[in-house]
């Protein structure tokens, strides 16, 4: 089970097309879309939306199911052809999109430029989250390293490269991670050991720059170093089938440490699929890989200005804590906006750092490789 199944699968509603909208003698009503799982989904109509309902009781929102983010895309198609028309989009927001779609919607003034100018707490904005100006920041997950504490000592739990190599090494047959490619907690362990390879520079990799020649340089001492890794893993060289398979075994005791998703692993505790004794700590040298989901809000919208009102609401206190608590995810605000018992608590998480990597070209050529220099005798599928 891959993390989006686990997600859907521990939410109370799945397959939503058209959710309830929530108006009272409302004045405007704005037109929500996303794209996300439904654990989010869920979160936007039993949190969020009665939250927003309070405090701006003469606005509705009509809170949609794109379906995925090929349904974002056709819906933004459609609001870059109705603003060469100027006519109504009839979308004002995306829950989770990147701006930079469709080709040549920025250029044409699609979105709307977020700033403390249209939202109030936009100097609240994690700086590591903000990417371009057109899409707002309010949610998070990364990859971290989850453990048995009756098993780990927490004050011995790794927090480098070296020091959790050194300690998989040390500890043989206790570690995990899934295939790169059914899964994101292993494929972003793979691509730690690519930035480890490449003096811990995330920015040497970008959609565009891949070739066969950087990626035969960039990749070849990452394979090296998993390559030296695989011995000391579970049962000399195993890998799971997917995110969730990783955190059975954990659960099982199998295991006493994998890379885990942020969110699916809070939810997994919270819910009691993990012991509370599980916990979870992220490297400070350079941290696992990790996103945000960002807001858009179209500039055509009819009712951009009410949605603006939405998407400063959305880094609220209130949501911010709302999201780590109930979505076991990160805030999109820094953490010092956080309260200081949750501050507290996730201590051993607040990332000094989070890195990502491009999809396109790499992600490919990164599944491929490791296949073929890592686990050439693993069948693919």
């Amino acid at each position: 089970m891959n993390r989006r199944d686990f997600l859907v699968a521990s939410s109370a509603i799945a397959g939503l097309s058209a959710l309830p909208r929530f108006a009272f003698a409302a004045a405007a009503e704005i037109n929500v879309y996303s794209g996300s799982d439904a654990n989010i989904i869920d979160f936007w109509t039993n949190t969020v939306l009665p939250a927003f309902a309070k405090v701006h009781p003469d606005l509705a929102v009509k809170l949609t199911d794109a379906g995925d983010n090929a349904g974002l895309r056709a819906i933004g198609d459609r609001a870059l052809a109705a603003l060469a028309a100027k006519s109504d989009p009839q979308a004002d927001l995306f829950e989770h999109f990147d701006p930079r779609l469709p080709a040549g919607g920025i250029e044409a003034g699609l979105w709307v430029e977020f700033s403390d100018k249209n939202i109030p707490t936009y100097g609240h904005v994690n700086p590591m989250a903000i990417d371009v100006p057109q899409s707002l920041p309010y949610r998070g997950s990364q990859v971290l390293l989850a453990y048995d504490s009756t098993k780990l000592d927490p004050k011995d739990a790794p927090k480098t490269w070296d020091a959790l190599t050194a300690w998989i090494k040390a500890n043989p047959g206790q570690f995990v991670y899934n295939r790169p490619d059914k899964g994101g907690s292993g494929g972003n362990f793979v691509r730690r050991a690519i930035h480890e390879a490449n003096g811990r520079d995330p920015s040497k990799f970008t959609v565009g720059n891949y070739t066969a020649e950087a990626g035969e340089k960039a990749l070849t001492p990452a394979w090296k170093i998993l390559n030296d890794l695989a011995p000391s893993l579970y049962e000399k060289g195993a890998y799971t089938s997917g995110n969730s398979q990783s955190i059975q075994l954990l659960a099982q005791g199998v295991v006493t440490m994998v890379p885990v998703w942020s969110d699916q692993v809070l939810q997994a505790i919270a819910q009691g699929v993990l012991p509370e004794t599980t916990k979870l700590v992220q490297l400070t040298d350079l941290a696992l890989c990790g996103n945000f989901s960002r807001m858009t809000v179209f500039s055509n919208g009819a009712n951009k200005e009410a949605a603006l009102k939405l998407a400063d609401f959305m880094l609220s206190s209130e949501i911010q804590s709302a999201i780590i608590t109930e979505l076991g995810g990160f805030p999109g605000v820094s953490w010092d906006h956080i309260s200081d018992d949750l501050r507290q608590k996730y201590a051993d998480v607040i990332p000094a750092s989070i890195p990502t990597f491009p999809s396109g070209d790499w992600e490919t050529n990164i599944n491929d490789g490791w296949y073929r220099n890592v686990a050439p005798g693993l069948a693919r599928g």
